[in-house]
């Protein structure tokens, strides 16, 4: 390679300095210049988060490993790679499992990945993250320049320090970091992150970054398993009350005689069983803030008493003359039209305005569009570690089948059928595979497009009926769009550049010509 192609390719990413990108722009185009001064299969960028490494950008793997969070401990190769400034660069014949093993994209089977090489990334002097290089040729970096390579990696820790500082000066007040360490450290275990970058996550995180700062009531709203608790946590982090207690009650869960009791609270003797004075949620969530999950389950007569708390910050434990003065910022969570409810007599008017100061919707899993496959890789590797297993990854039908479903039980309904699928999938195996592929058939939805035209019967407006042709027929369009979708998004990342889209697809051009050809996009 010579110096001009080598200042061709490190000018941009050095002008890249002084631009204003987002950090997923500024890190995709690191990975385009690694590859193309290093050319090998697949690249990723991971940032260290405490014993997690969390994939920030990719090039060349498959798209769910972004939603995957590597647990150190788990993986020899990043502890190895972790436990020296150098770059370092794996034998052929390494005994250690590469956790990239079967998510190269375009390579069908078990093919792993043979050559491998990472570097720890310094920002400041502390540890930030990895960049990592790997090829299925043993032989592709036995002429690596590793002066180039060090220029490259001082380069890399510069763009990662530009983004880092851009995004702390993007931040709010210092008050707020210190707020948002308080409640990591008060939170205990590393609680699960909101995954998604369609655009109605990325409105809907926009929303709570808007309403968190708040003691405002909020109402949200959203099908059954779309994270509204998820959500709730959210708000109740990025608050001033984060360093205090989060406090929920799933109203739906207990019987009416006793959601009372656990709302504000009993003294002794306040009824049969009532032994000693007992405290309930509101005053448990003192300066700090209440959910109340499946809210439009409450009875009338609680609403009523909760409506009073909410206007005075004035409250009665059950059997008791004495009120106690609550500081609470409420939040509330339903899966019914609580509008509806009121009109029905079955939610009071009242009570419906008061929670519904900030109503916030989460959208439905069928609406965020790729988010899936995000989605799918961090239940996969969760699953991978609860099973043993070196990797789990997504057969092409099985991406396009995860992609053309419906999700009525939206993100719940992913992870149990991830979970499900990985079990029964490794339990058909009379010798335990070192990568596991999950094929649609194996996720129960081999026949996804009867599963999409019920769900889509079940819409108004929707036709029902299809026989098996139309179906099929819906299946093949489905894997078409998604073929499109891969291809057309490549086309875009890599300006039009044919051969980098086949190089990142890891198809031979011959091929990927013909697939345009068949899809319409030349």
């Amino acid at each position: 390679m010579t110096a001009s192609h080598v200042l061709d390719a490190l000018i941009p990413l050095v002008q890249d300095l002084s631009r204003d990108l987002s950090d997923g722009e500024r890190y995709r185009r690191l990975l385009t210049t690694l590859r193309e001064l290093f050319p090998g299969d697949a690249a990723a960028l991971l940032r260290l988060e405490g014993d997690m490494l969390v994939p920030l950008a990719i090039d060349g793997l498959s798209s769910d490993t972004l939603g995957r969070r590597f647990r150190i401990s788990d993986h020899p190769r990043f502890v190895a790679l972790l436990a020296r400034r150098d770059p370092t660069r794996f034998p052929a014949d390494s005994g250690l499992p590469d956790p990239y093993d079967g998510l190269v994209q375009g390579v069908s089977g078990d093919l792993e990945v043979h050559d491998c090489l990472g570097c720890p990334l310094y920002i400041n002097g502390r540890p930030w993250g990895l960049l990592t290089l790997d090829a299925l040729d043993p032989a592709r970096f036995d002429r690596l320049d590793m002066h180039l390579l060090q220029a490259f990696l001082s380069l890399a820790a510069a763009t990662v320090s530009v983004a880092e500082r851009i995004d702390t000066l993007a931040r709010n007040t210092e008050e707020e970091r210190q707020r948002a360490e308080a409640y990591r450290q008060a939170s205990g275990p590393r609680s699960r992150e909101m995954i998604g970058s369609s655009a109605a996550h990325q409105q809907l995180l926009d929303e709570i970054r808007t309403v968190a700062n708040s003691d405002l009531t909020v109402l949200i709203t959203g099908e059954t398993g779309v994270g509204k608790e998820l959500v709730a946590n959210a708000i109740h982090a990025g608050s001033p009350r984060a360093y205090k207690a989060l406090i929920s009650l799933n109203c739906a869960a207990l019987p009416d005689t006793l959601v009372e009791s656990e709302l504000f609270g009993h003294v002794r003797g306040a009824f049969s069983g009532a032994s000693s004075d007992r405290r309930g949620k509101f005053e448990l969530a003192d300066g700090g803030t209440l959910l109340l999950d499946e809210v439009g389950e409450l009875p009338l007569a609680v609403q009523a008493k909760l409506l009073r708390v909410l206007q005075n910050g004035q409250l009665q434990r059950i059997g008791s003359d004495s009120e106690h003065k609550v500081d609470v910022r409420l939040i509330a969570a339903t899966n019914r039209d609580l509008a509806e409810e009121v009109r029905a007599g079955r939610f009071r008017a009242d009570l419906y305005h008061r929670l519904s100061v900030y109503p916030l919707r989460v959208p439905p899993l069928r609406e965020r569009a790729r988010d899936v496959l995000l989605l799918a890789g961090f239940f996969l590797e969760e699953n991978r570690a609860r099973l043993g297993l070196l990797s789990i990854r997504l057969a092409s039908d099985a991406q396009a089948a995860l992609l053309a479903y419906r999700w009525p039980g939206n993100v719940r309904e992913l992870e149990h059928m991830i979970g499900r699928s990985a079990f029964k999938a490794l339990s058909r195996h009379r010798e335990r595979p070192r990568i596991l592929t999950l094929t649609a058939l194996d996720l129960g939805i081999s026949t996804a497009p009867a599963m999409v035209a019920a769900s889509r019967a079940a819409e108004p407006g929707e036709p029902d009926g299809k026989d098996g042709a139309q179906a099929s027929e819906d299946f093949r369009s489905s894997v078409i769009a998604f073929e499109r979708s891969l291809v057309s998004e490549a086309l875009e990342r890599h300006d039009n550049n044919w051969a980098a889209v086949a190089r990142a697809l890891g198809m031979d051009r011959a091929n990927l010509n013909r697939l345009a050809k068949r899809l319409g996009l030349k």
